[in-house]
């Protein structure tokens, strides 16, 4: 399949948009790596491209509009845009008495602000190529708020909101758009660093793999359009739910 690929909020090798990008990758697209550390997302590039994978890594802030306009002006003129997903987000354990306007909006603008100014780039180019598919990385919190995460949850299920808003929109006009409930610790880079001693008491297959979530994405971007999903969720087995 040619054409393009674009993820936003990557960096990480060992996390969900490192194997994203090996994913896809791997099935032929030429994947366009998203993400606020310039350092990590070339590593990332060029690990991919190493693989036998195409790709390349752009320095981008999903809040901040110049940079979304000049990814996508880019990305349209190297291709058809295949897939775009929106994998940006952040979470903290953080009481609501010591919760701070600043806080709250800042994890607002990052996983759900982002997304609306994303889709507003992504819809016009596949509504006029006729196809593409608009994915989003959510979470539990999007389901259900939990004591201490106030912050985390409100930003979630906003972001849940837009992406059921869009694809009763833009689904007549063969735009897959989906949204991933992530319930379950990722066992990624980032969570070994700072809670490696927790993943390790989960056990095996306590924690959710980032290549078995990619794999669930690609099969989703695959789906025929009669059996189209709109909302997935993927744990581990020993979850609780």
């Amino acid at each position: 399949m040619s054409g393009s690929t674009i993820i936003l909020g990557a960096g990480a090798s060992q996390g969900v948009g490192g194997a994203l990008a090996r994913r896809f990758a791997r099935e032929g697209q030429h994947v366009i790596i998203g993400g606020r550390t310039t350092d990590r997302i070339k590593r990332l590039a060029q690990e991919v491209s190493d693989a036998g994978g195409s790709a390349e890594g752009i320095s981008v802030d999903v809040t901040v509009e110049a940079d979304l306009d000049a990814l996508f002006e880019y990305a349209a003129q190297k291709s058809p845009i295949n897939v775009v997903l929106y994998n940006a987000g952040n979470n903290a354990v953080i009481p609501f008495e010591k919760l701070e306007p600043e806080i709250v909006e800042k994890f607002w603008r990052v996983g759900c602000f982002g997304a609306f100014l994303t889709a507003k780039r992504a819809v016009p180019i596949m509504k006029a190529q006729g196809h593409g598919s608009l994915f989003f990385t959510g979470a539990s919190g999007s389901m259900r708020g939990k004591p201490n995460f106030a912050h985390f949850a409100s930003m979630k299920a906003g972001l849940r909101m837009l992406a059921q808003s869009l694809a009763r929109e833009f689904g007549p006009d063969g735009i897959h758009v989906a949204h991933f409930v992530i319930d379950g610790v990722i066992d990624g880079e980032i969570v070994r660093q700072r809670f490696g001693e927790y993943v390790e008491k989960l056990g095996e297959d306590g924690c959710l793999s980032p290549d078995a979530i990619a794999d669930t994405y690609w099969h989703v971007h695959s789906q025929q359009k009669s059996v189209w999903t709109h909302e997935m969720d993927l744990r581990p087995f020993k979850e609780r739910w």
